[in-house]
């Protein structure tokens, strides 16, 4: 890790809020509540402090379009805490610094290279900006059923056969903790005047642990999108857009106030503050603690016949060309349950909540707030299980991954003239929206793709087992929306 420079204990957003809410301000602005003092429901609910710190943008906070007090002050130490040019506070989740980048790189009918599995706000950021996807084909991990990384050689390959695509987009980790060879990638772009951008909303901790796959900026990235609040530990909804060249800072900012709200909560800011200053100074000792827990359980689980917590023995240097060993993916289907089966067996009868469960795996996401009791728990739930509900179907669906048939851009297809269809009858027609299981939010079908028979029976599988499907206008997941021909 680079040595910090700046003052890295300072939080200029947090403190000058605490200084703010000891003035004797006569507040005529918004918010309604007046810090809290019109709505004792929501105060007696929320909190005294929280409400007395939900304020708008006054001249000693600073305003979020256009910072050039104490918000970019904040900005510019995070810059140098994440290894980057600047970083820009963005308060509608990833999703905004996503659109953000593929906005900032790719204009109408211009191309972008991209693995299939990127999350929804890809393709609604490819609807707003009428950009031309290409996609690289991640190759499917054939035990275990989930899309890996990018392939250096699949890059090269893209590369060469569209030598005017504009850039590459990269998720980096995936949800699963999947690497690519992020610095191949980005030196190979690079030397054929593409950008790269990275999706890195569950890579946080790769800024503030050593020993963990390269990051996004220290691999040379032109941006990346990071999820504070995944990792990191802030809250909800606040993440960080990621620049590597700083004289681009007014260009990225403009593109930024294209989707950012212009009422920037000072919650998620000065979330988003201390947990810089929090990481900053203590992230070696925390992610220290968290590899250790998820070292523990992964050793633990694997130990019970039937399971398997992703480990090292799944690099290969190419696909999966590294693994975040702080993510802990527990394959189940060699107790003959989907993943989506125990997700619910946990949540319903031990109280356990994990962040998702597909068709043959569970994730769980060990954070700085995690103890080894917790861990313990979850271990002894999943002993449990086996012994209660393990079946002798092994088996598992031979897919996870739809190869996508681009017919048209998925701008063109948002905005054709469409009408509703039954998904069972839907073979070979051009979808006019997304359908995805959430999460993690990678679509299924995205709009101008043709609908292929095993995209249908993939629907239809994750229905059945009770997967949570989103994105189609039908929220019975019965009709589809496709263009009329």
């Amino acid at each position: 890790m680079n040595d910090l420079k700046k003052d890295q204990s300072r939080a200029p957003i947090a403190e000058a809020m605490e200084t703010h809410a000891y003035k004797r301000t006569v507040a005529f602005d918004v918010p309604g509540h007046k810090q809290g003092k019109g709505n004792p429901m929501l105060r007696d609910f929320l909190g005294d402090k929280c409400l007395r710190y939900d304020v708008n943008s006054r001249k000693d906070l600073d305003n979020l379009c256009h910072p050039s007090g104490v918000i970019l002050e904040a900005e510019e130490l995070a810059a140098e805490a994440f290894h980057a040019g600047h970083a820009f506070f963005m308060l509608n989740g990833t999703t905004s610094a996503v659109q953000t980048m593929v906005l900032s790189v790719a204009r109408a009918n211009e191309k972008i290279i991209l693995p299939r599995n990127v999350h929804r706000s890809v393709i609604y950021a490819l609807i707003l900006t009428g950009a031309i996807p290409v996609y690289v084909n991640p190759d499917v991990h054939p035990k275990y059923g989930i899309p890996l990384g990018m392939k250096l050689s699949n890059v090269e390959k893209a590369i060469l056969e569209n030598p005017d695509a504009k850039a590459i987009f990269v998720n980096n980790p995936t949800y699963y903790g999947i690497c690519s060879n992020l610095k191949g990638i980005v030196d190979l772009a690079h030397k054929h005047g593409m950008q790269v951008c990275v999706d890195e909303a569950h890579g946080t901790h790769f800024y503030f642990k050593s020993g963990l796959p390269i990051s996004a900026m220290d691999a040379g990235a032109d941006m990346a999108a990071v999820s504070m609040h995944k990792t990191g530990g802030s809250l909800t909804q606040s993440s960080i857009l990621l620049i590597k060249d700083k004289k681009r800072l007014g260009e990225i900012r403009q593109f930024i106030n294209l989707t950012q709200t212009t009422s920037g909560s000072y919650l998620l800011l000065s979330s988003l503050d201390i947990t810089r200053k929090f990481l900053a100074l203590q992230g070696e000792q925390v992610f220290e603690q968290v590899l250790r827990l998820t070292k523990y359980a992964r050793e633990e689980i694997s130990s019970i016949e039937g399971y398997y917590a992703f480990d090292e023995d799944m690099v290969n240097h190419d696909s999966v060309f590294a693994l975040d060993p702080t993510k802990l993916t527990i394959h189940t289907r060699g107790i003959g349950l989907a993943g989506t089966e125990i997700y619910d067996i946990l949540r319903d009868e031990y109280d356990i909540q994990v962040e998702l469960g597909d068709l043959g795996n569970i994730l769980a996401i060990i954070g700085i707030g995690d103890s080894k009791a917790q861990i313990e728990r979850l271990i002894s739930a999943l002993q449990d299980i086996k012994d209660s509900y393990e079946t002798d179907d092994k088996s598992m669906i031979p897919f996870d991954y739809i190869n996508p048939v681009v017919k048209v851009s998925p701008q063109t297809a948002y905005y054709s003239k469409m009408s509703p269809v039954l998904i069972t009858e839907a073979l070979n027609k051009i979808s006019g929206e997304s359908i995805m299981v959430y999460p993690p939010g990678i679509p299924i079908i995205a709009p101008g793709e043709e609908i292929t028979q095993v995209a249908i029976d993939y629907i239809l599988y994750a229905k059945e087992v009770g997967s949570f499907l989103t994105g189609i206008e039908d929220t019975n997941i019965e009709y589809i929306n496709v263009l009329e021909v």
